[in-house]
């Protein structure tokens, strides 16, 4: 018999839905993601882009009583996400506070929360690292904690962001709403750290498919750097538009953008190191359709609402299949077709191998654990960074680490005091472990986006594989499935498939989400199977790549006792 209340939550959900926002049907993983959030359920919902996230935090936050808080990573995002709701007549008023205001238009937006006119706060991770603003949104009383752009929690690349890894803190201090996160990517160890950074109660994990049909994917492998840039040009100015076309350095942004500007085409470049007014410029004109193409770093095209964006270019490796399925996922979201291209050349993982290797150092963190270590009392932030001399984004990554360690533990207001039994030097060597443990995934998440520009098997099943779902190629809409004899295309390398039929079956099969134990790495789980080679994601050793040949009758992968499987990953 169906459950009434389930059944009536979920009329009132498809109601409003269809009044104030003229929806008038709730895809599965929208209606389950709000579901969960009616009952108070922390919730997990891993969703393409296009596939409606912001609806699961809007519908809900409607009806559950106080205002909604939407933790945004940048303003241009926010100012998106704010206009999306203005467009409709019957939404309530949403309102931002970030550092690009006047310090009146912050002052109205929260006398707009505390008196009931917003129903929707949009704030900066760094927003919430600032006391004053924990005690007015804790006074507001918040009933749903969104996190939008989850999968930065789990970010720790040159674009790592400390406050993310305090918002558990801070949900904790205004009342410890219900939490509610959102992504287009996150691999299995992403949820997970989502999950644990964001410490949510037995959160419902909502993941859709991550398949995208209508976006063609190819690599194109290139020797000589200036032949990349041309071929990254002369791609751009051929494709229908617009377009977006991603690249590693600020430098490089610039640089392509005057070369397409110099064939015609309106082009723009946009990275952090921009002005504030000039990317809202950009950022306008790609929307309102006057740019052909943005020329940007990771910076651009967050949660951007542009439909018909026709191709996503790669001038560079992006650091991991995450970072790179989150940004091709820009493009086609009106269903048409698109194209995805990465502009692949070995020597230009450099840069991204320095970036998967960027933690604090073991002095850095001995310095923070002492001072720490040598209070009685619990310490503030802001005086371990005035007596270290150090900056606020180093100590807070320190203390992250820290943290992590079980070194030192950070009370709901900040404050941050040891963990009685340890000392400064213990702390300091057991956080550097864990940063160690950290660059060994980062690296290994690195090797998986070179093994799909590498890969001579069809590249949907490869990166589909990188996020444990499933896939029976060939796709007919890769390089490899479409022209498989294409030397512009075609590589060999790492991951090599193509010539199966000559391979012994494996005679033992590792499935897809099967836990495993190595004898050396520990245990993880099978993300994919393909031919005489499996991937696994070690706990201790990130993505590694085994050979079934070469393992079997050695007795070095075997299957993990049952009882060591984590919980579903979907519901």
């Amino acid at each position: 018999m169906p459950d009434k209340r389930s059944s009536g939550v979920s009329d009132r959900l498809a109601r409003t839905a269809d009044d104030v926002f003229g929806w008038s049907a709730l895809r599965p993983g929208q209606r389950t993601a709000m579901e969960a959030v009616m009952r108070g359920r922390d919730t997990l919902a891993v969703m393409p882009t296009g596939a409606g996230k912001s609806a699961v935090y809007q519908v809900p936050g409607l009806l559950l009583p106080g205002p909604t808080v939407v933790v945004s990573p940048l303003i241009a995002l926010q100012r998106d996400q704010i206009a999306g709701l203005l467009r409709h007549d019957d939404a309530p008023d949403a309102v931002a506070v970030n550092s690009a205001q006047a310090a009146g238009e912050a002052d109205a937006a929260w006398d707009a929360v505390r008196h009931g006119d917003a129903e929707f706060l949009f704030l900066s991770p760094e927003q919430l690292a600032k006391d004053e603003v924990v005690e007015r949104l804790a006074r507001a009383a918040p009933s749903l904690f969104v996190v939008d752009e989850a999968q930065c929690v789990a970010a720790w690349g040159h674009d790592f962001r400390p406050d993310y890894l305090r918002l558990a803190q801070a949900a904790q201090r205004v009342g410890r709403p219900t939490v509610l996160a959102l992504t287009a990517t996150a691999a299995p160890p992403v949820r997970e750290e989502i999950v644990e950074r964001l410490g949510m109660d037995d959160p419902a994990l909502v993941v859709a498919g991550f398949d995208r049909p209508n976006i063609a994917l190819e690599v194109r492998r290139f020797l000589d750097d200036a032949d990349k840039r041309r071929g990254v040009v002369e791609r751009a100015a051929a494709e229908p538009k617009p377009g977006i076309v991603y690249t590693a350095t600020r430098r490089d942004a610039e640089a392509y953008a005057d070369d397409l500007a110099t064939l015609g085409l309106s082009a723009a470049a946009y990275h952090a190191g921009l002005a504030a007014g000039e990317r809202s410029r950009v950022h306008d004109a790609f929307l309102a359709g006057e740019t052909d193409v943005v020329v940007a770093t990771s910076a651009f095209g967050m949660g951007i609402d542009k439909e018909d964006v026709r191709f996503v270019l790669h001038a560079s490796v992006p650091g991991s299949l995450d970072a790179y399925y989150q940004e091709i996922g820009r493009a086609g979201r009106d269903g048409g077709p698109a194209l995805a291209v990465l502009h692949y050349r070995p020597q230009d993982s450099g840069l991204q191998r320095l970036f998967a290797t960027r933690a604090p150092d073991e002095e850095t963190l001995g310095a923070v654990a002492e001072r720490i270590h040598e209070r009685d009392a619990p310490m503030e932030p802001d005086d371990i960074r005035k007596e270290t001399d150090l900056s606020r984004r180093r100590v807070t990554a320190a203390v992250n680490l820290l943290e992590q360690a079980g070194a030192v533990h950070t009370e709901d207001d900040g404050r941050v005091r040891a963990v009685p039994g340890t000392t400064a030097q213990d702390a300091a060597a057991r956080a550097a472990e864990v940063a160690r443990s950290r660059t060994r995934l980062e690296q290994s998440r690195l090797a998986m986006m070179l093994g799909y520009a590498e890969t001579t098997g069809c590249r949907r099943r490869f990166l589909l594989g990188y996020f444990g779902e499933p896939y029976d190629a060939p796709c007919g809409a890769c390089d490899v499935c479409t022209s498989p004899s294409s030397g512009d295309t075609v590589v060999e390398g790492v991951g090599d498939t193509s010539d199966e039929s000559d391979l012994q079956a494996p005679a033992v099969s590792y499935p897809t989400g099967m836990r495993v134990r190595h004898t050396e790495w520990g245990e993880g789980t099978v993300m994919s199977e393909e031919g005489d080679r499996i991937t696994v994601l070690f706990e201790s050793m990130g993505y590694r790549t085994l050979s079934l040949p070469a393992i079997a009758g050695t007795g070095l992968l075997t299957a993990a006792p049952l009882s060591a499987a984590p919980p579903p990953a979907t519901s």
